[in-house]
């Protein structure tokens, strides 16, 4: 078994939260049963499978239940929870703080208080929210532009979108429209030239970006029939969209990544699993898959760009076998890129490897 994972798509589920989600009608989350969640069983699923680090986020329905007193109460519990996992289990997690969205005040002061107080490693956006309203919404921008002056790491999970009860389709919305929600939210992002206005924060679309890698020229269409898009987003939608990262949760297998490896170059390719309301057994699936698919290699799975953010990300990565790896690439034709930035006020060098 292979072993050195990051897992960035790592839900925790609080027993407040719990207990908030169960009270408000989500004891089965899009069509999902809510799972029994512990540090102590995800460290035990991370150490069968080989799994160093998880990324810890809040899923769908998030934190904001309808009421914007509760939402920024819920947030606050769970991103300390989140913070303190961190302190206890040292070079196994990371966090991604949730924020109480639509309620933007709310979600810039707990922006603020999770990335300089908590230390947070970046945040958990919803693709939608309980309004109805969806990511790239100008409404937002005050909250895009304090995250890009940040240079903040926006990890985006689907929400149940407000429109999903009025499908007269009786698929679970976990099954069909997760994937299109996160599709909506991307595509939205790049529409309204939010990614144009913002491009110093670091997106990560879960599920491979849903239906994003299969559609995404059939979107890039509107750009060849409405000047002011162009305008607004010059470079196109699918520059955009292939800057962003993709995780694997549920699409390790190899109709989705070839899609996807179409869009994108495999350092933007990250390990998900999406525990624990994915099953164990997707789990254990998913890192059979990319193990045996010679595209995902050690480099990909530990994509330096991000690793060089945040060291203790890598404290798991066998430092010969990437000095190796990287090697390797670069004597097929890769190339290395390295840009200096600051994190917490220290100066760190940010490294990416991208095929010829």
């Amino acid at each position: 078994m292979s072993t050195g994972w990051i897992d960035v798509h790592h839900h925790l589920i609080p027993a407040p939260y719990a207990k908030a989600i169960d009270a408000a009608g989500y004891g089965s989350v899009a069509g999902v049963e809510r799972p029994d969640w512990s540090p102590e069983i995800s460290l035990d699923l991370m150490d069968r499978h080989g799994i160093d680090v998880a990324i810890t986020s809040v899923s769908a329905p998030g934190v904001h239940l309808g009421d914007d007193r509760q939402a920024r109460e819920l947030a606050r519990s769970c991103n300390e929870t989140s913070a303190q996992l961190v302190v206890d289990h040292p070079g196994r997690f990371g966090a991604f703080a949730c924020l109480p969205l639509p309620d933007l005040d709310g979600a810039l002061e707990e922006a603020s208080y999770a990335l300089d107080v908590l230390g947070a490693d970046g945040l958990v956006l919803l693709s939608s929210h309980s309004d109805g309203s969806y990511l790239g919404n100008p409404r937002f921008d005050e909250l895009l532009a304090e995250l890009d002056r940040r240079e903040a790491t926006v990890f985006i999970h689907p929400a149940i979108p407000t429109i999903a009860s009025s499908i007269p389709v009786e698929i679970p919305v976990f099954a069909m429209e997760f994937t299109f929600d996160t599709t909506r939210a991307a595509f939205n992002l790049a529409y309204t030239g939010a990614l144009e206005r913002f491009p110093n924060i670091t997106w990560i679309l879960s599920h491979a970006g849903g239906t994003v890698p299969y559609l995404v020229s059939r979107f890039s269409l509107l750009w060849l029939r409405e000047p002011d898009l162009a305008e607004r987003a010059p470079a196109g939608g699918t520059e955009y969209l292939a800057r962003m990262y993709y995780d694997t949760a549920l699409s390790a297998n190899p109709h989705a990544l070839s899609s996807l490896a179409e869009l994108v170059g495999w350092d933007h390719v990250l390990f998900g699993s999406d525990f624990p309301f994915a099953p164990e057994l997707a789990t254990a699936v998913s890192i059979m898959s990319l193990d045996a698919d010679e595209r995902f290699d050690v480099a990909t799975r530990h994509p330096f760009s991000l690793v060089c953010l945040r060291p203790r990300w890598a404290a798991g990565i066998d430092a010969d076998v990437a000095t190796m790896t990287l090697l390797d690439r670069l004597n097929d034709g890769g190339e290395v890129f390295l840009t200096h930035t600051t994190v917490d006020g220290a100066a760190v060098l940010r490294v990416a490897i991208g095929a010829p």
